[in-house]
């Protein structure tokens, strides 16, 4: 399967760095070996702002030539893919068979190896999880070169550590994903989905706490918020049968006390919120209103965004300046969190504009053990340097 064109945003502020594109594990793991500086290792480049920008970048380590899909076997719902596959080539191939993987997020051409290494996910995580869930498999190339496999297919583990979900969400920073391992599912055969105008914070969290204590199943629950005083509208997915999803879609319809049905979602449905500054959110679900609360009331005016209603997590573009402190201090008492995504990886010459505090702000009681487990795997701090919670 060919590989995506190169695109990695954020790289050309490193224009001293040295260029790599593997096209193996092996030939991954011999590029560490033979290099003593600092590596970034990038996908299609979709999510790298996600992370802190790095403390320094010596070589630019591009997955996107480990581009195959190693093995597939439909009836097993399994497949096994490099890092470097596009979701979207990879739904091709496996729509073909009736079947899915069922991660929707919404950057175009984001590749396997990124949406592990950032840990993204869409709308579906709702009713089938995120990448933690979906991820049964994967190989690495550690710092020093060592290939290291766990999950499914296990060659060679590292003991004591579930590696799969050890590297989802780590940005390159203990090692290089350059194979993954999937549980798919069958492509559902029906859809319905419910829209509903949203009139304030408290109406959403109704609605939401609805919806979680029921016995529908929907696929997705997806709030667009306009700001205070303007509402927002909520979106339920279903899929699954015909008869199902028209059942549950009028189950819904009188659940919520109100709505219409149709079959798509709506334009905005999975998408993120553009602007200067866009934050993710993560929060205990049934704090919904309280948050939309707290985005209403920042200084410069409110915050929109969307969220998964039912499962404590939104995306938010907030206006310039928004005191971020303020904020997290605001939801913390929520089991709250803002993190930065996006913006540029480096300011005026090689300065970082934003330190890893900014990025991903305080660290918590697991900064000790996450310390710990980058001194294990990365003792010479080599790989996405600073790019983690705290800086490491």
């Amino acid at each position: 399967m060919a590989g995506p064109p190169h695109s990695a945003p954020g790289t050309h502020a490193w224009p001293g760095a040295a260029q790599a594109r593997p096209v193996s594990a092996a030939e991954t793991a011999d590029l560490l070996r033979g290099t003593r500086g600092t590596v970034l290792p990038v996908g299609a480049g979709t999510k790298t702002g996600w992370a802190a920008p790095p403390a320094s970048c010596d070589l630019v380590l591009h997955t996107g030539g480990l581009a195959r899909v190693t093995e597939y076997l439909p009836g097993d719902l399994v497949v096994v893919a490099e890092a470097g596959v596009p979701l979207g080539s990879l739904r091709q191939l496996l729509a073909e068979h009736g079947q899915m993987l069922a991660l929707d997020p919404p950057e175009a051409g984001a590749t396997l190896g990124g949406i592990v290494s950032a840990n993204a996910s869409g709308p579906r995580r709702l009713r089938y999880g995120t990448v933690r869930d979906l991820l049964i498999g994967v190989t690495v190339v550690l710092a020093d070169g060592t290939v290291a496999r766990a999950g499914g297919k296990v060659v060679k583990n590292v003991a004591g550590y579930d590696l799969g979900k050890l590297y989802t969400g780590a940005h390159g920073a203990l090692g290089v994903v350059v194979s993954t391992t999937w549980r798919l599912h069958p492509l559902p055969p029906a859809r319905a989905t419910v829209t509903l105008p949203v009139d304030d914070s408290e109406h959403a969290g109704r609605c939401a706490a609805r919806l979680a204590r029921s016995t529908l199943t929907p696929t997705a629950a997806e709030l667009r918020w306009d700001g205070a005083g303007a509402g927002g509208e909520l979106a339920v997915l279903f899929e699954s049968t015909a008869a199902s999803v028209r059942a549950q879609a009028r189950d819904a319809v009188t659940l919520l006390g109100g709505g219409s049905t149709g079959e798509e979602p709506p334009r905005w449905f999975g998408r993120r919120p553009e602007g200067e500054t866009v934050l993710r959110l993560a929060y205990a679900p049934s704090a919904l209103p309280r948050v939309l609360d707290a985005l209403d009331a920042l200084p410069g005016g409110p915050a929109r965004g969307t969220a998964s209603a039912c499962t404590g997590v939104a995306y938010a573009a907030v206006p310039p300046g928004t005191d971020l402190a303020a904020l997290r201090a605001a939801l913390a008492p929520y089991d709250g969190s803002a993190v930065v995504l996006g913006g540029p990886l480096t300011g005026a010459g090689s300065a970082p504009a934003r330190t890893a505090a900014e990025h991903w702000g305080p660290t918590g009681d697991s900064f000790p053990l996450m310390t710990r487990v980058k001194d294990r795997f990365d003792p010479e701090r080599r790989l996405s340097p600073g790019r983690l919670l705290g800086g490491l």
